[in-house]
């Protein structure tokens, strides 16, 4: 059996990926492969444009012209993500960065401030990271925020103007950047740069890769005992890891409808709850839709045996699932027991067998293949 090829420096992308195609584990598809070849153009006219830097350095004050970047855009789990670090691994430069767009504003913010002093902080920044940086990767480029629609637009085309080469992803197509946000109208010219100065490429086609880690696992986890509760969470961290990659954020609280609630992990679309957290306490149906429109996948651990003591958490988390299943949400729970099990005998029988049905039916490769309903909702 054949092993997957890790990128190497050097090596240029489609080489690359003709040799790790033949594993197991890559399942190549055409939204791929075309995204493939615009990256090995890329990849050559990189490596060209070093060459042929060196070679002006010293003898002339022209300098080669800088190769377009490239915005590369699809559905969650296409593969964007893993195709842009693969030719960031494969490209023989010193001065690249591989970054999470979360990562990025962060820093920038921070850097704002550090930079106040200055005529124009942004500009400073430009100038920063162009000394450092030729080669821009950012995953999960999107725009929620008014502060930061502000102030891409113009750093992104103060680093155009200096020379940095950028390759994004993200779930959107620029035009669908900042949907419905606050003052958009000023955040257009920014879009039209974007497809202006970068090769705007859709991997909207293939396999959706992390719905087929799903589909793989059970994601309904029974642990009856101490053993195999430890078991299962250590199977949820594995599967929320894998979910969620480098979008995780070291946060202990997500804030809904303007109270912080505990979270066991978070992301940007996914995020893990206790049961005790969710379902317990005065949250109202209001609290879960916004969950649903936010996150695409949500675990929930530890639900236990319905009893006539629970009931009031038993009627929240019906609620939940219908809330989440309404929106196409992929649930990801462990419970004390099976799902037919889940409630004890006379304890909301109507409402509950519908609940049982629906918890049912999402684990289904079906329901998992939907689209979440509510990316583009904006409460």
């Amino acid at each position: 059996m054949s092993q997957y090829t890790p990128p190497e420096s050097g090596i240029s992308p489609k080489a690359w990926y003709k040799a790790a195609s033949a594993a197991p584990s890559i399942v190549p598809d055409a939204a791929q492969a075309a995204a493939i070849d615009e990256l090995d153009v890329l990849w050559h006219q990189l490596v060209e444009f070093k060459s042929r830097r060196n070679q002006f350095l010293g003898r002339s004050l022209l300098t080669p012209d800088v190769p377009k970047g490239l915005y590369l855009w699809g559905g969650v789990g296409r593969g964007k993500t893993f195709l842009m670090d693969a030719f960031y691994a494969c490209l023989p430069y010193r001065r690249k960065r591989r970054i999470h767009f979360h990562n990025f504003m962060a820093e920038v913010h921070h850097e704002m401030k550090a930079l106040a002093g200055k005529d124009d902080p942004l500009l400073a920044l430009a100038d920063k990271i162009e000394k450092s940086t030729r080669l821009l990767c950012m995953d999960e480029f999107h725009v929620d925020d008014i502060a930061d629609a502000m102030i891409l637009g113009r750093l992104i085309e103060a680093m155009f103007e200096r020379g940095v080469v950028l390759i994004t992803t993200s779930n959107y197509p620029p035009d669908g950047l900042y949907p419905n946000g606050l003052q958009r109208q000023n955040f257009l010219p920014a879009i039209e740069l974007l497809k202006r100065e970068l090769k705007v490429l859709n991997i909207e086609s293939g396999n959706d890769y992390r719905l087929r880690a799903m589909t793989r696992e059970p994601l309904f986890i029974v642990a009856a005992d101490v053993d195999s509760d430890a078991e299962s969470e250590a199977r949820m961290h594995s599967l929320f890891d894998l979910i969620a990659g480098e979008t995780q954020r070291n946060e202990a609280h997500v804030e809904i409808m303007g109270r912080m609630i505990t979270v066991k992990k978070i992301a940007r679309t996914v995020v893990w709850f206790d049961f005790k957290e969710l379902c317990g306490g005065a949250h109202a149906q209001e609290d879960y839709l916004e969950i649903a429109h936010r996150f695409p996948t949500v675990f929930l651990s530890h639900i236990p045996h319905m009893t006539v003591e629970l009931a009031a958490e038993a009627k929240r988390f019906t609620w939940l699932i219908d809330v989440l299943y309404d929106n196409n949400v992929r649930l990801v729970a462990s419970a004390t027991a099976s799902l037919e099990n889940l409630c004890a005998d006379g304890m909301l029988s109507g409402e509950f067998s519908r609940t049982i049905s629906r918890l049912t039916e999402m684990q289904s490769q079906r329901y998992l293949q939907q689209l979440h309903h509510s990316q583009r909702v904006t409460l």
